[in-house]
């Protein structure tokens, strides 16, 4: 069974092409076999279509960049044009 925080809310969940809750796949998933869970799990992680149970799926995820070591990347601070105040750690070397 799945629980509230394997449903993220950077994931939207359609079934059947209508927007659902928490509570509703929560409520859904008390009836699913393991491999079922465990392609809803894989699915909620990549995001996808599918069909299960008679029903089709469709799993939106937000979209997170990731730089080389997994972490979000951290927005980059602007150089001072006219080189009175510029932060040495972005100055060519």
């Amino acid at each position: 069974m799945l629980s509230k925080q394997s449903l993220r809310s950077s994931v939207t969940v359609l079934i059947n092409d209508e927007p659902t809750t928490k509570e509703q796949v929560i409520k859904m998933s008390e009836s699913w076999s393991n491999n079922e869970e465990l392609l809803f799990r894989k699915m909620l992680k990549q995001g996808g279509n599918f069909k299960m149970g008679g029903k089709s799926f469709k799993i939106i995820p937000t979209e997170q960049i990731l730089n080389s070591k997994g972490n979000p990347d951290a927005a980059i601070k602007p150089m001072d044009i006219d080189n009175d105040n510029i932060d040495l750690n972005y100055i060519r070397k």
